[in-house]
């Protein structure tokens, strides 16, 4: 793995005061989110990962500002950040580094704008508000609204341009297979936090109560419930596969391994059975050690 200084110097970023914003901005992605920035690192190809850093660093501050505060000033916090992000984007450069950084990344990539401030309008009216979904239909919306946005602003930063249409609809498919993995993952600290992430029309079809999931009752219903929702997971991941090769050739590697993560995940989850709505599921330290090094071998 090249240096950081090296992998700056890899995509084209030679100034220091622009290697320095870039800097901070990954230093914000490892305080973070250190998997994703050690996938970044390992297997993708130097030449994008500066400008991939930018974009999640960027994605993670619009959705910390998303989640952080009164539910009340979120909305209001969130268009402040779209008039300083679309500044930055116009002017190139901010006082914040992670908004130059990010500035930079989309003038060098081509990234159409269209994508940054589709997700910032989804933040604003769809996460910064959340209060779970009336039915398939509204997960769907919330995919196209926010989530999809929301990975494309990093995301389609591999691709010189922007994704075009082939490549757009490739990581929707991917997004909804990762959202549906994650609400399962995560679907006991998410019912601590007040969140309910299955459709309200779902839990009903079951005869299931938002109580019982929050008591962790484990009955029949429930085991159905969490059974469907495995495999609608499963059914989206195994749509999401061609991702791989809709990925820049420099990206692939970092495809595969988030797939197969993925696949270690709603395996857990499938392990855990009820216990997922008492305890998060969690995939350890030597599945993702060994998706990486496998990852690393192959895309010598």
């Amino acid at each position: 793995m090249p240096t950081w200084r090296r992998t700056l110097t890899a995509a084209g970023i030679t100034e220091a005061p622009v290697r320095a914003v870039y800097t901070a901005a990954a230093r914000r992605v490892v305080r973070r989110e250190q998997a994703p920035y050690l996938a970044l690192r390992l297997l993708a190809e130097p030449a994008l990962v500066p400008h991939l850093v930018a974009g999640l660093a960027f994605m993670n501050l619009v959705d910390d500002v998303a989640e952080s505060g009164p539910v009340e000033q979120r909305a209001g916090n969130l268009r402040e950040l779209s008039e300083r992000t679309m500044r930055a984007l116009s002017c190139g450069h901010s006082t914040e580094p992670v908004l130059t950084a990010y500035a930079h990344a989309v003038a060098e990539r081509g990234l159409p704008t269209s994508w940054v401030s589709a997700f910032l309008d989804g933040a604003a009216a769809v996460e910064a508000s959340f209060a779970g979904f009336g039915t398939e239909g509204d997960y769907q919306a919330y995919l196209d609204d926010y989530a999809c946005p929301g990975l494309l602003v990093f995301a389609g930063l591999q691709y010189q341009g922007g994704p075009g249409a082939q490549e757009a609809a490739g990581w929707r498919r991917f997004v909804d297979a990762a959202q549906r993995v994650d609400f399962l993952a995560d679907l006991a600290g998410d019912l601590r936090e007040g969140r309910l992430c299955i459709p309200r029309d779902q839990l009903d079809r079951h005869k299931v109560t938002r109580a019982e999931l929050e008591q962790g009752v484990d009955s029949g219903a429930v085991r159905a419930l969490l059974a469907e929702l495995r495999g609608q997971a499963g059914t989206a991941l195994d749509a999401a596969r061609d991702v791989v090769g809709l990925s820049a050739p420099g990206l692939r590697p970092v495809g595969r391994a988030m797939i197969e993560l993925m696949e270690c995940q709603l395996r857990a989850v499938e392990r855990a059975g009820a216990g997922a709505l008492r305890r998060d599921v969690g995939y350890g330290v030597v599945a993702p050690l060994r998706v990486l090094a496998r990852a690393r071998r192959t895309s010598r």
